[in-house]
């Protein structure tokens, strides 16, 4: 394929407000998005601010929404769309907007600092921990997420309810929650952390609804709501409605109250 012009609105634009704008730019064979961006920096638009990083589609930083799907432009071929076609960018809509493309993705490292981290079982130093890899297989596969948080820009609960974040973590760090409830060695539960009860009390579990749209927009292909949201939603509703558990609860607060 030759060397085109393509029709771009791009948003611009800071806090305060903004709006789509229109530039014709070129586009030659092989491209991504992102170089259409950076072409855009150099010819037309000196100022305008985009976020990235690798250009290699593992460091998740240029996440942005193209002609409102969320994707990395880095990883976004210009060959996917007709020649005729415009092609909007808009910053991440479930994020507060920097400035322009850039937006505030805070939220998340907050939530990230909310999940307990990894609890290393009792007599075991570091080094001398021993795994079979069919026992980590599972959780293994959630350890190829970049962090671009386009799973958390898609997911309704966080892109349409503001109200929600104080209460709800969203898809990527409640798949660190499964992660962690999943791996053979964390020792969560001789420490008296119950990270099935938390992912439910605490992180939100409950308001997921199993879209799947977090998956779709994973640029890893990881099964984000098969293999680590809808696990995670069984054994918490086990852990929760276990006759047993539910009996020893009974038993305990009445030891406790005598």
């Amino acid at each position: 394929m030759s060397g085109y012009t393509a029709h771009f609105k791009v948003w611009r634009g800071d806090v305060s407000g903004g709006g789509l704008k229109d530039f014709e730019v070129e586009v030659n064979d092989g491209e991504v998005v992102l170089d259409i961006i950076h072409r855009l920096q150099a010819t037309q638009a000196p100022d305008l601010a985009v976020r990235w990083n690798c250009k290699a589609g593992k460091c998740g930083s240029c996440s942005a929404e193209i002609n409102g799907r969320p994707r990395l432009m880095c990883m976004t071929r210009m060959s996917v769309f007709g020649r005729e076609e415009t092609i909007t960018v808009t910053p991440l809509r479930a994020f507060p907007v920097v400035r322009d493309l850039v937006t505030d993705v805070g939220f998340n490292y907050t939530k990230a600092r909310e999940v307990p981290a990894f609890v290393p079982p009792a007599g075991v130093a570091p080094g001398e921990y021993r795994m079979m890899q069919e026992d980590v297989d599972r959780s293994q596969e959630f350890r190829k997420c970049i962090e671009c948080f386009l799973c958390q820009d898609t997911c309704h609960v966080v892109r349409d309810h503001e109200e929600n974040k104080q209460a709800f973590a969203g898809p990527r760090f409640l798949m660190r929650v499964a992660e962690l409830d999943m791996h053979p060695l964390d020792a969560a539960a001789e420490a008296g952390l119950d990270r099935k009860t938390t992912a439910q009390d605490e992180h939100g579990l409950g308001y997921c609804n199993i879209t799947k749209c977090c998956t779709e927009v994973c640029p890893e292909g990881i099964k984000i709501t098969d293999n680590a949201l809808i696990p995670l939603k069984e054994r918490a509703v086990d852990r929760k409605y276990d006759p047993l558990v539910w009996l020893g609860s009974k038993i305990r607060r009445r030891s406790s109250a005598g």
